[in-house]
């Protein structure tokens, strides 16, 4: 961890998601909506998020591949699509990270093929700078910088995921 420096708290993580579950309960009052995970990283949000909605609600989960290391691949792979049939559903596609935008749009142009009633688009973190998006994120939990980060489901090659925050590579220190 000395290579590491906090970017967002756990705390400030806790707190941020519990507006956005609060958000989600107001908008989803009378419907019971459908969380789609996009996997590894956004596993611990979604598992902090659901545990704050109180609305009905069904999840599943889909599993892609966009990055090697530290840099973006420039294509989006599928490893592992949902099993639910969304159409006609109200569904939330939660994410951990929006940089590029490449991720989100395949999965918001993905999903909208199978017709749903509603798509909302829900980003812990969102790097304005990098994200070349023509459509925005719905509800984004904090706006960061370009830097490269790792901690709450993020990660450097399946490493960091575990940490219970948000943290940089310290100023100075080499590479991870």
């Amino acid at each position: 961890m000395d290579k590491f420096e906090l970017l967002i708290s756990p705390d400030k993580i806790a707190s941020r998601i519990k507006e956005i579950a609060s958000e989600l309960d107001e908008k989803f009052q009378n419907e019971v909506p459908i969380f789609i995970g996009i996997l590894n990283g956004s596993f611990m949000f979604m598992a902090d998020l659901l545990r704050q909605i109180s609305v009905d609600c069904e999840m599943d989960f889909i599993k892609l591949s966009s990055y090697h290391g530290s840099a973006s691949s420039g294509t989006v792979r599928l490893l592992k699509d949902i099993s639910a049939d969304i159409t006609g559903r109200h569904v939330v596609i939660v994410e951990d990270i929006v940089d590029s935008g490449l991720t989100i749009r395949f999965i918001k142009e993905r999903m909208a093929e199978a017709d749903p009633a509603s798509l909302t688009l829900v980003s812990l973190l969102l790097k304005p700078e990098l994200a070349k998006l023509d459509f925005p994120i719905d509800i984004v939990g904090f706006e960061i910088s370009p830097e490269f980060v790792v901690g709450y489901g993020l990660d450097y090659d399946q490493k960091f995921r575990n940490f219970d925050g948000i943290y940089r590579l310290k100023e100075g220190s080499a590479d991870f």
